[in-house]
């Protein structure tokens, strides 16, 4: 497995800068959140220069890479995290549909392993089941279209979404079936919800594709540097190694960024005791 770092917690210095720092630290993974001025994909820009660029860059320093598609506001700039695929207006829908199909030719052209993603929240009263094949419909196209390109999708539980829990997502993934389909964890929010970590990472190993690491403290969906919450990073670790866990562990800070270069070097110095070989 491989120390990364979540961009989102560099977002204030270019996209470049940013891979330079974390190489320069010692990262050997980063997941890049597509956002405003970082690989937008509806900006004419990201796909003439910014993207083969970025591209040469990872190459150059070493880094592998995934996606990510969480930023905040770049769909609606009055509306976090929104439309969503669960939209009750199709055409809603289709432009965050479109956006993720354009995240997966942009990982393509990257060199990208896969993207991530999640299903937002309910935006309607609408009936469970309605939600729910909306949802599945949207996940089989994304995985035929990922499946095409030679990607895969991690699929993030997340807590306050349509899916929070493993056993939402368990549902989920039965019903997607698709080989390209598996299951970005994000460690943090086991903790919030409750749930067990040791279990869940061996029990989803061989489609665990993504591993978001943070601390956070139950109940609260609040990243925090480590040290500040009950995330047992030493047993993950172990776990991850155990399990034979091969992809990237990115640290997601996206609420420090403004102190991204000091979150980043002390997250690295706080790992590097717990990591199963020798960190640079």
């Amino acid at each position: 497995m491989l120390l990364g770092y979540n961009t989102n917690g560099l977002n204030q210095v270019p996209l470049e800068d940013a891979l330079v720092i974390l190489a320069q630290l010692g990262y050997r993974s980063v997941a890049i959140t597509l956002d405003y001025g970082s690989l937008d994909p509806f900006c004419r820009e990201t796909w003439q220069s910014q993207a083969p660029r970025i591209a040469r860059w990872l190459q150059r320093l070493g880094l592998r890479c995934v996606v990510e598609t969480g930023g905040r506001f770049l769909l609606d700039p009055r509306s976090k995290h929104r439309p969503t695929l669960l939209h009750p207006h199709p055409n809603q829908r289709q432009r965050r549909l479109e956006f993720l199909l354009r995240a997966l030719t942009l990982a393509q052209r990257l060199g990208a392993e896969l993207v991530s993603f999640w299903s937002g929240t309910a935006e309607s009263q609408e009936p469970e089941e309605i939600l729910w094949q909306r949802l599945i419909t949207a996940c089989q196209r994304l995985a035929e279209s990922a499946d095409r390109l030679g990607l895969r999708l991690g699929f993030e539980p997340e807590p306050g979404m349509f899916i929070d829990t493993m056993s939402r997502f368990a549902h989920l993934y039965s019903a997607v079936n698709h080989p390209a389909f598996g299951l970005t964890l994000d460690i943090g929010h086991l903790v919030c919800l409750g749930e067990p970590i040791e279990a869940n990472l061996r029990s989803w190993r061989a489609v665990l594709w993504n591993v978001h690491l943070e601390d956070m403290r139950p109940g609260q969906h609040e990243h925090l540097p480590f040290g500040q919450g009950e995330v047992p990073v030493a047993a993950v670790l172990r776990c991850l190694a155990e399990v034979e866990y091969r992809g990237g562990v990115h640290i997601e800070l996206s609420r420090h960024a403004g102190d991204g270069l000091t979150q980043a070097r002390q997250a690295m110095d706080y790992l590097r005791p717990y990591w199963p070989v020798p960190l640079v």
